[in-house]
């Protein structure tokens, strides 16, 4: 029977960060809360050093820094599976982010597992262990937790310390525990700064689509945005959608009455927004306009380059058994493409980089595109 330690006050917390700083390895999990907010709702963190396995309560326990410090440290490893969403809860909640970060889902592509993998289904196959998933979708904010979300809780961590040590060995056998840890620092950098709201309109959908003129109204619009949502602590979408504010921007409004006239925003949108929308389209700077956004998709001989390079770097992936995912995504692909076609000045595009650069820089140099 699995055994773990619920912590849900300081001094149990102080007792075990003290024995935790002892260890080299804390394989941990975090299940949070997700639906309107901006920020994922912390709920509860899992951790295990081999010796205890514990659930710490954040909604009980005042004052996490110790054990935030842990992960900082550059003697520990950090273990988690596919972190992403949990980098972003340490970030808001610890301000920190694993020094030593060991992923244990890319460390199985790079083993040749395959892309992807899930937790249960990692298990599955290097464990062969069966894991009941029934509580993924369960409220980790509501008190008390059952015993059924406890346990499935402890068994995200328990099996996951099993297979560290045959992660490791695989990625030590065969020289890649190197670019295990590389793909960790990627991942954790620029975790901790501040949202951009100066270029947060670069990431509203079909912000492409616009002239300057619109987008420097988008720009002021998007900020606004973003602005609200920190505040509120709301889901961007659940302050106006995308769609509304390129609307927004193509229509340019001049009044209030022109927003209520307007379909693609909702009743809701209009009654909450129409005024403070009027005043920051007001701040737009018009004699400063932005750049219009450059789609490398729609330039003349893409979809060949795209393809070539697709092609070269399904080669590369095949003759290494790693996942062409992992070593370039389609965002990868054309960040190559922009430094390619920019004259190859600036800074080396990810597929020139590190392990990639290993595998693929000869070849990705030597294409005609």
């Amino acid at each position: 029977m699995l055994t773990f330690q619920y912590v849900d006050d300081d001094a149990s917390l102080s007792s075990l960060v003290a024995q935790y700083s002892k260890a080299s390895v804390l394989v941990l999990d975090t299940e949070f809360v997700r639906t309107r907010t901006y920020y994922a709702r912390l709920g509860l963190i899992q951790v295990y050093d081999g010796k205890t396995l514990a659930l710490i309560d954040p909604l009980a326990v005042s004052d996490l820094s110790g054990f935030w410090a842990l992960l900082q440290r550059d003697d520990i490893v950090s273990v988690l599976h596919s972190c992403s969403e949990d980098l972003e809860v340490l970030a808001k909640y610890g301000a920190c982010q694993p020094k030593v970060l060991f992923d244990s889902q890319i460390a199985a592509a790079l083993c040749g597992l395959g892309h992807g993998l899930g937790y249960a289904k990692l298990v599955e196959h290097c464990l062969n262990v069966t894991l009941d998933k029934g509580e993924s979708r369960t409220d980790w904010l509501k008190r008390p937790l059952t015993d059924a979300q406890l346990h499935y809780a402890a068994n995200d961590v328990e099996y996951l310390y099993q297979l560290y040590p045959q992660l490791l060995e695989k990625l030590q056998t065969t020289g890649r525990l190197a670019w295990l840890y590389e793909e960790g620092e990627r991942m954790t950098q620029g975790r901790l700064d501040k949202p951009d709201g100066d270029n947060a309109y670069l990431k509203v959908k079909n912000s492409f689509q616009l002239t300057p003129k619109q987008l420097a109204y988008l720009k002021v619009l998007a900020k606004w945005r973003l602005e609200k949502a920190l505040v509120k602590d709301l889901a961007l979408g659940f302050v106006i959608k995308d769609h509304a504010l390129i609307a927004l921007a193509k229509k340019q409004p001049q009044s209030t009455s022109d927003i209520f006239k307007m379909s693609e925003l909702t009743e809701q949108e209009k009654r909450v927004h129409a005024k403070a929308i009027i005043a920051v389209m007001a701040t737009a700077d018009l004699d400063n306009l932005p750049e219009a956004i450059d789609v490398i998709a729609l330039k003349p001989g893409y979809k060949s380059a795209f393809k070539t390079i697709k092609n070269c770097l399904a080669e590369i992936a095949e003759a290494h058994n790693v996942p062409m995912e992992l070593i370039g995504s389609k965002r990868h692909i054309h960040e190559f493409l922009h430094w390619q076609w920019a004259g190859r000045v600036g800074e080396l595009p990810l597929l020139l980089n590190g392990w990639r650069a290993t595998l693929s820089e000869e070849k990705l140099r030597q294409l005609e595109i």
